[in-house]
């Protein structure tokens, strides 16, 4: 213990009285000594001797050995050794406090520690294992008896893992198992239940019975087998004929298996970026071939070959005006021309793109064509200088393009993955003008050809991928949110409304080559007509009565199918009308077509 501070000494032997008995014990102590005691002043810094009294807080066990006048005992020593004791001092010394002023008492300190006597370790052979119980093994250093209670013990205290094991004898022991509540705090234990929101009188785990094991029969495994090596066989082979076999209808919804009307379009290009197909208003059907132009007209089954390309070069897109009257011709060297239908005589020619135009899409007098370099031109037809606008926005080719019918906005899709939605409204701008897109969609990861507006709610548009993407979305051309999404069996590469019905129909490649019906807004497949070609369908319209669907494939077939039905009043015309011309078939439209052969030929 460090000495007490010269200035706490000096105010002590000032202030600290001097009672009798202190005065007689310092007397008896220089009496026994045979000398008087040696006063140490604040500044000697000599060794402490045996009578010292300016610190009562020395111990005698901190003394030099050579000034103790009898060995220390680790066993209290009695409180004599010259210091009278009186019954006052004992009861000070007893309760531990002794009173300010007078004599410490000398107690002694226990410096050693309790060690227990060392256990004879418990010998076992080499060869017998040890106990394990739960997830903790018995140590070699347990007596015998206590190892052999816990190999008696054969629940698992944290491990409940175990080969076959029975949920009603885990329950039984886990019953077994209680805390003891009498030594948890009440408050800890209603803290905890209210920071995890679990009543107290309430059993959180509850065992209940084994689920029916699944049933192991071999039919049952054979069949979940076959149904899966089928999987891959979703799809027929590409050359298969397509039969009332191929197709899947709905209960509810039937359609005919079979096309109506089958024309014959040798040297049809089997390409999935161009668009050479399109129905007009007017009942007629432009189609181009390798490079050549014609029109069908379905009201009189007459074919007018309309024009041809330059040389060197070939027909990549074609689209009929809003009224009919005209039709746009794109060419893979980049010029678009314009043709009259009702006089077959070239109107102009409007250039400016140095690359293949795949795509074309009218709106009144615009003609908007997409490029291969990735831009898109509004082209006016009434004036001279017909550039009045560029659209700069994918990074791929340009090969699906759709105009909405009331004008506002334009959709566009292209091989950079790529779905913008520009705003439609030109406006009074010049040649050098560029728009930017409204909103653009990254979600498809393949090109992006099948484009359609709804036109019975306008703010929706559909969207189609390539052969890495197979899915079709459904956006809202307002907010920009996509609303639903469907995953098809193979690239989609044409996306038709139903003008009278809540469905939707799409086109698609290798190795399906079908026509699907989609139900909106459940998407549910409705109808499916596998190997509606022998190739890939590329190409599909839809008549103006909204009844019948043309597509074409690269099997050089254009064919016609008759997916959805008009209303009662149009059937009920219809029939009228099959009672006065019995020679007459319809055909697209509601109008008739006085031919009755099954395959016709375009050229």
């Amino acid at each position: 213990m460090p000495k007490t501070p010269s200035r706490h000494r000096s105010r002590s032997e000032v202030q600290t009285p001097l009672t009798p008995s202190l005065l007689a014990a310092m007397n008896n102590m220089a009496m026994r000594s045979g000398a008087s005691p040696q006063k140490k002043t604040s500044r000697s810094k000599g060794p402490l001797t045996p009578f010292d009294t300016t610190n009562p807080f020395i111990a005698p066990s901190q003394l030099p050995s050579s000034s103790k006048s009898r060995p220390g005992s680790p066993v209290k020593r009695a409180s004599a050794g010259g210091v009278p004791t009186s019954e006052s001092f004992q009861r000070q010394a007893i309760g531990g406090v002794i009173r300010k002023g007078g004599v410490e008492s000398r107690l002694d300190v226990v410096t050693n520690d309790y060690v227990p006597p060392p256990r004879a370790d418990l010998k076992r052979s080499k060869s017998t294992p040890a106990v394990v119980r739960g997830d903790f093994m018995l140590d070699s250093a347990l007596t015998e008896s206590e190892q052999n209670r816990a190999a008696a013990d054969h629940r698992d205290r944290f491990i409940m893992q175990k080969d076959n094991t029975d949920i009603s004898a885990v329950a039984a022991s886990l019953e077994q198992i209680s805390l003891n509540s009498a030594t948890t705090s009440p408050g800890h234990t209603a803290r905890l239940a209210a920071a995890t929101g679990m009543p107290l009188n309430r059993r959180i785990l509850g065992y209940h019975e084994p689920p029916p094991a699944a049933s192991s029969s071999t039919s049952d495994t054979l069949l979940s087998q076959q149904r899966e090596f089928a999987k891959p066989l979703y799809a027929q082979r590409p050359g298969a004929v397509g039969t009332s076999t191929g197709a899947i209808t709905n209960k509810s919804r039937k359609i005919p298996t079979q096309p109506e009307r089958v024309l014959d379009a040798p040297g049809m290009v089997d390409d999935f970026y161009l668009n050479l197909l399109s129905w007009s208003v007017q009942n007629a059907i432009a189609v181009a071939l390798e490079a050549v132009t014609y029109i069908w007209k379905a009201d009189t089954g007459s074919v007018v070959q309309l024009g041809d390309a330059p040389e060197g070069t070939y027909i990549s897109s074609v689209d009929f005006s809003n009224d009919g009257a005209f039709l746009g011709v794109g060419m893979g060297s980049g010029e678009v021309e314009l043709w009259d239908v009702e006089t077959g005589q070239k109107l102009r020619t409007m250039g400016g793109h140095t690359t293949q135009v795949a795509t074309l899409s009218w709106h009144e007098h615009i003609l908007s064509s997409g490029c291969a370099d990735g831009s898109i031109w509004h082209h006016d037809v009434r004036v001279p200088r017909h550039k009045v606008m560029e659209l700069l926005g994918h990074t791929g080719e340009v090969c699906g393009l759709k105009w909405r019918s009331d004008g506002e906005l334009l959709a566009s899709g292209g091989n950079d993955n790529v779905v913008n939605i520009w705003d439609g409204r030109v406006g009074d701008v010049g040649e050098g003008a560029r728009g930017s897109a409204k909103w653009t969609k990254r979600n498809h990861t393949a090109a992006v050809k099948a484009i359609g507006w709804c036109p019975w709610q306008p703010s929706l548009l559909a969207s189609g991928g390539g052969t890495n993407d197979a899915t079709v979305h459904i956006w809202n051309s307002t907010t920009g949110a996509r609303l639903h999404t469907v995953r098809t069996p193979s690239q989609v590469t044409s996306i038709q409304w139903a003008p009278h019905r809540k469905e939707i129909l799409t086109t698609h490649g290798y190795p399906t080559n079908s026509i699907m019906l989609h139900a909106y807004p459940s998407m549910e497949r409705v109808a499916e007509i596998r190997d509606a070609h022998d190739a890939r369908v590329l190409f599909s319209c839809v008549g103006p009565a909204g009844d019948v669907v043309c597509t074409g494939a690269g099997d050089e077939n254009l064919k016609f199918w008759r997916i959805w039905d008009l209303q009662s009043e149009q059937l009920t015309k219809k029939k009228t009308k099959k009672k006065d011309l019995t020679s007459v078939e319809d055909l697209g439209g509601g109008r008739i077509n006085p031919t009755k052969e099954g395959i016709l030929s375009i050229r």
